[in-house]
């Protein structure tokens, strides 16, 4: 049986994580039939079939789940060494993966990312914008990005160093026809933009106000589970909607959209990087988090 080599290991993983042959293609910069080509050779060298294909559908065999349990973490390990011999270069190089909410994405990526490619030009920073909390650490993910509360736990932390604030808003529209709440219970007798969260529970629009704390299930006609939908739909004077401030500040500023309830929506603590401690960072990765913490430092600094 011919052995099978690194290309044939990582295609598998990419595959199971992507869910295609295109786009496993493109993270694994290699051509689908290239690709196609690795997987067959590795299942012909196996004597077993890893995916069930078909025109419209590809899905993980037994084996092929049984393949992903086992050998993807071993993988990351091979990974983890590779990059640890690769950081005694002086200058780093190669990609970082980071996986982060539409809006952080957008609060890290001028400051910090794109700073950090022109000190580092032999870097690449691989951003994948996404609303559900994924394990990075599975889908091969060097970095997340997001609101510190939802870190998992058994990660470590660099916060970014500025707050947090919800908003909720409506157009002038809504509000002229239906009134403005004053108090966060009065949004039950509104039609709201209602959220989905990754685990398939609806969001409970969260309040404060001197010592004084509110969850309201809001009620309305539609459900979303992406800002950037909510917010055309609040646009469209369909309702009131609950954003992270920094999705909707520049429709607040140009009038397009009217914030309500202020008061209730003190800052909480804001964003941060998270990574795992168990693996072994590469020296692109460590240059990445301690340009964040000097980032952070500073922006600290600025807001006192």
């Amino acid at each position: 049986m011919e052995k099978a080599g690194l290309t044939e290991l990582n295609a598998v993983i990419a595959i199971a994580r992507r869910g295609t042959f295109r786009a496993a293609a493109i993270d694994l910069n290699m051509s689908t039939t290239a690709l196609s080509l690795a997987i067959g050779k590795l299942e012909a060298s196996l004597g077993v079939r890893l995916f069930n294909r078909t025109t419209r559908s590809l899905s993980l065999t037994g084996a092929g789940r049984l393949f992903v349990d086992q050998v993807g973490p071993a993988l990351r390990d091979i990974e983890g060494a590779l990059e640890a011999v690769r950081s005694e270069r002086d200058t780093p190089s190669g990609t970082i993966r980071i996986n982060a909410a539409p809006f952080a994405a957008r609060d890290v990526i001028s400051p910090l990312v794109l700073e950090f490619l022109r000190r580092y030009p032999d870097m690449v920073v691989d951003i994948v914008t996404e609303g559900r909390l994924v394990d990075i650490v599975a889908d091969g993910f060097d970095i997340g990005v997001r609101v510190a509360g939802l870190v998992p736990t058994d990660m470590i932390t660099v916060p970014l160093g500025r707050p947090q604030r919800y908003a909720t808003v409506a157009s002038r529209q809504y509000l002229d026809t239906h009134g403005t709440p004053l108090v966060p219970p009065d949004l039950l007798n509104h039609q709201c933009i209602r959220v989905r969260l990754p685990d398939g529970s609806l969001f409970r629009w969260r309040f404060e106000k001197d010592g004084e704390s509110a969850q309201i299930d809001v009620r309305g006609s539609i459900i979303l589970d992406e800002a950037n939908l909510s917010r055309v739909a609040v646009l469209e004077h369909t309702g009131i909607g609950f954003f992270m401030e920094q999705s909707v500040i520049e429709d607040i500023e140009a009038g397009s959209l009217i914030r309500v309830l202020e008061d209730w929506t003190p800052p909480f603590p804001g964003l941060c990087l998270y990574y795992p401690g168990r693996r072994n960072l590469s020296a692109g990765v460590k240059a990445f988090l301690a340009m964040a913490r000097v980032h952070a430092a500073a922006r600290s600094r600025n807001s006192d």
